[in-house]
């Protein structure tokens, strides 16, 4: 794991340095948006990389925050009327996570939660926009809290390590391969600026530096590593564009404010809440 860590750190001053020098080179462009992206990386960096060398419950507790805060997001750029007891779910589904109780885990939010928070709203009596209230609540739990707990499930530094650099990096050659060599949209309406030479060169670099980062992170063959990272990537473009049409839908740009440079927490996340559940799974039924 620690040349995967070093890797990251000269990445991350590699692009630190070349943004100062596009700065210096041409100063009457604004580069204050990157640079802020940037900053926020290292933030970001440094806070997986805590949490995954300190121990198992600091993962667990990183990632239940990263819920807890999603959660909040979205249920107030979403303008949801929701009760407070819907942020007990947090910890909770967490700690079934902590416990490495697997039975509750998967079936707490999935199963009770769905019966228990329609059951609460017909006992008070309220049945305006009752299908409204209890699917978008239901659905942003599912979303923000149960899909994302199952990177803290992983139970392993390397696996976590592995799942959230693919995301992320996926994230990164789709928005570069577009922006280098993008000419037919692949979803003009939900996310304008997407292509597809952007997704399969997403696909292309993510598959690679899968079976590149699988023998440092993971217990995956080279076979294993081919077909996660193929998964992943594609998981993770559609988990992308499930959160932007979401905002399309409410008239959004970005969730909130809450990362400088990246918007907000559940625009982070988005392909996460896909491919975290594909990759537990996955390693659960090839390595039990």
């Amino acid at each position: 794991m620690k040349p995967v860590l070093i890797g990251i750190l000269v990445l991350l001053c590699v692009a630190t340095a070349v943004i100062e020098i596009l700065r210096l080179a041409k100063p009457d462009h604004d580069w204050k948006e990157l640079r802020a992206r940037i900053l926020t990386w290292w933030w970001l960096a440094g806070l997986i990389a805590g949490a995954v060398l300190l121990n198992r419950g600091a993962s667990v507790l990183f990632f239940a925050c990263v819920s807890a805060l999603a959660l909040r997001e979205y249920i107030r750029s979403m303008e949801l009327e929701a009760p407070r007891w819907i942020y007990l779910a947090v910890p909770l589904q967490y700690l079934w996570v902590y416990q490495d109780w697997y039975g509750m885990f998967i079936v707490f939010l999935p199963v009770y939660a769905f019966l228990f928070q329609p059951t609460m709203l017909v006992l008070s009596g309220r049945t305006d926009g009752f299908l409204t209230r209890v699917a978008s609540l239901h659905w942003g739990l599912m979303t923000t809290v149960f899909a994302l707990s199952h990177a803290a499930f992983l139970n392993s530094p390397g696996l976590v390590l592995y799942l959230v650099l693919l995301t992320e990096l996926n994230d990164v050659s789709q928005y570069i391969c577009g922006k280098l060599v993008g000419r037919h949209k692949i979803v003009p309406t939900i996310s304008p600026k997407k292509t597809t030479e952007g997704f399969l060169g997403g696909v292309g670099v993510t598959t690679l530096l899968a079976v590149a980062l699988a023998p440092l992170l993971t217990p995956f063959s080279t076979g294993h590593a081919l077909l996660c990272g193929f998964v992943l990537s594609i998981a993770g473009f559609l988990g992308d564009i499930h959160i932007s049409a979401l905002k399309r839908d409410h008239g959004l740009k970005d969730c909130s404010t809450a990362l400088p440079g990246h918007g907000g927490i559940l625009d982070r996340i988005d392909s996460l809440t896909f491919t975290a559940p594909l990759l537990l799974h996955g390693v659960r039924y090839f390595y039990g």
